[in-house]
C-alpha cells in the first residue's frame, strides 16, 4: 500500500486528516508560490499551486500518493490571499463586510509510483454579514490572520462573522474532504483504507 503525503506544513489540513484517524506524513514543501496575474483564472491559480507543493514533495518519494492543496478568497475579481500585515487584514475584512465572496481550493494528488496526476478544484460561495471596525478589531485578536487566506477562517470564532455558505464547508476550511476522496477513488486509492480504526488497521500504510 502506498504512503500517503501531505504536502504542507498548514495545521488546518493536517487537523482535518487527523479528526479522520487517517494515517499519513505532512511534509512542508518549497514550492514559491506566484503572485496571481490576470487575466488567469481563480481555479487555474490555485490548481497550480497546489500541484506545485504536491510536486515538490512527490520528487522525494517513489512509493505514495502526495497530495498538494492551495486555497484563496475572491472578492468582486480581486483574489484574496494570506495578508502581509494587519492593516492588510483589517482592508480584508472590511472589504468582505456584508457581501458575498467565493472561496477557491485546488487539490492535486501525484502518484509517484505510475507518475499518474490528477488535479481539481472547489468552490464554496461564503457570506459575510454586516462588520463594524470594532468588530473587525475584536475578530482579529481571537486569530493569527497572517496564515489565512483572506484574513480570516469560518472555524472558531468565524462563526460570529460568517452569516452564511453555499456549498462544501470544509473547503472554506481549506481542504475539501469529499472533493479529495472523489479524487482518490479516481485514482483507485481512498481514504478509507488509511484510517487507522479497530476494523481497519491501516495495515500496510
Amino acid at each position: 500500500m502506498k504512503q500517503l503525503i501531505l504536502a504542507t506544513a498548514s495545521p488546518r489540513r493536517i487537523e482535518l486528516l487527523e479528526r479522520l484517524h487517517v494515517v499519513f506524513c505532512a511534509e512542508k514543501s518549497s514550492f514559491a508560490e506566484p503572485a496571481y496575474a490576470a487575466p488567469q483564472l481563480p481555479e487555474q491559480y490555485v490548481m497550480q499551486n497546489a500541484h506545485g507543493k504536491a510536486r515538490d514533495v512527490a520528487e522525494r518519494y517513489n512509493h505514495a500518493l502526495v497530495i498538494g492543496a492551495d486555497t484563496v478568497v475572491v472578492q468582486q475579481n480581486s483574489v484574496l490571499g494570506k495578508p502581509a500585515s494587519r492593516e492588510e487584514a483589517i482592508k480584508f475584512l472590511r472589504s468582505l463586510s456584508g457581501r458575498r465572496h467565493t472561496v477557491y481550493t485546488g487539490v492535486s494528488v501525484i502518484d509517484t509510483e505510475t507518475t499518474t496526476t490528477l488535479s481539481e478544484c472547489e468552490q464554496t460561495e461564503v457570506i459575510f454579514r454586516d462588520l463594524t471596525d470594532r468588530e473587525i478589531n475584536a475578530y482579529l485578536g481571537c486569530i493569527n490572520p497572517m496564515d489565512k487566506a483572506g484574513a480570516y477562517a469560518i472555524q472558531g470564532a468565524g462563526a460570529l462573522i460568517v452569516a452564511g455558505i453555499k456549498g462544501c464547508y470544509y473547503n472554506v476550511v481549506g481542504f475539501p474532504l469529499a472533493r479529495l476522496e472523489q479524487m482518490l477513488l479516481k485514482m483507485g486509492a481512498s481514504l478509507f483504507a488509511y484510517t487507522d480504526t479497530p476494523d481497519n488497521g491501516a495495515a500496510g500504510v
